[in-house]
């Protein structure tokens, strides 16, 4: 089994302190939020430039040059509408530590981001949803099979394409999350990986509950086989609860240690 795969989530421009240093390319904050998420465990950033059409570009190349040169070259998840940006990002990115992955394709406006995954060596969250949320888990797994007919089609390999249920906020659809759960059991049954937006499961909920929901849910979607999850990696519940989950499905060797390594 491979160790759980922790993506942070925390530089994205919805943050105002974020996208201030974005708007004005003020390496500082963008810096500390990496060093903080990296600090507590994560194994990839996902760079969240927003649609970014006057500068994507630009501002792509500059956030993976400034992460990679300042923390030895460590793996992004690059995220954007602007597909641009994302050829761009990747024209400048370092693999030593892992591939770029494209964050994300879907199989309705964002399809070809496959397309540039499998043209560029590299990894695809490939979202099950095509215009808004998927009805069932019939339908979540026809886009399954969907991008993973395209992707394979243009040569990707199985383990560069990574799927994501779609995590659905409970607050208005509390009914909805076996469903999740179950497309992720279905996924890792046909021996792909998963992963996606796990915040989303808590989103407009009091801060005292989100780590308690969000750390419950990460547990019984790594009990049905979640092998990646986008996250905030400064939740300390959350990555105690990531850690306790990959000694009991035997990812890693148990020590005393654990939650210190």
């Amino acid at each position: 089994m491979s160790k759980f795969i922790i993506i942070g989530e925390r530089i994205h421009c919805i943050s105002p302190v974020i996208r201030e240093a974005m708007n004005s390319m003020d390496p500082g904050p963008i810096l500390k939020r990496a060093k903080q998420q990296l600090d507590a465990g994560a194994d990839y950033l996902d760079v969240n430039i927003g649609p970014a059409e006057s500068n994507g570009e630009t501002l792509m190349k500059w956030a993976v040059q400034l992460l990679q040169s300042e923390f030895d070259n460590v793996p992004l998840s690059l995220d954007t509408a602007n597909r641009k940006a994302i050829e761009a990002g990747i024209s400048v990115y370092n693999r030593s530590k892992g591939k770029p992955i494209v964050n994300s394709a879907d199989a309705g406006d964002r399809i070809e981001n496959i397309d540039l995954a499998a043209a560029n060596d590299a990894i695809a969250i490939a979202l099950c949803s095509k215009a808004g949320i998927p009805a069932d888990n019939d339908e979540r797994m026809m886009y399954c099979q969907e991008l993973l007919e395209r992707g394979m089609t243009l040569g990707m390999s199985e383990e560069d394409l990574w799927f994501d249920p779609l995590f659905l906020v409970i607050k208005g659809m509390q009914d909805k999350q076996n469903d999740v759960l179950e497309a992720i059991r279905m996924f890792t049954e046909m021996g792909l990986r998963t992963t996606g937006g796990l915040s989303n499961v808590s989103n407009g909920m009091p801060k005292t509950v989100r780590p308690i929901i969000d750390s419950a849910m990460i547990a019984m979607a790594m009990a049905n086989g979640l092998s990646s999850a986008i996250i905030n990696p400064c939740d300390r519940r959350m990555i105690e609860t990531i850690k306790s989950c990959d000694i009991i499905k035997d990812n890693c060797l148990y020590a005393d240690s654990f939650l210190e390594i």
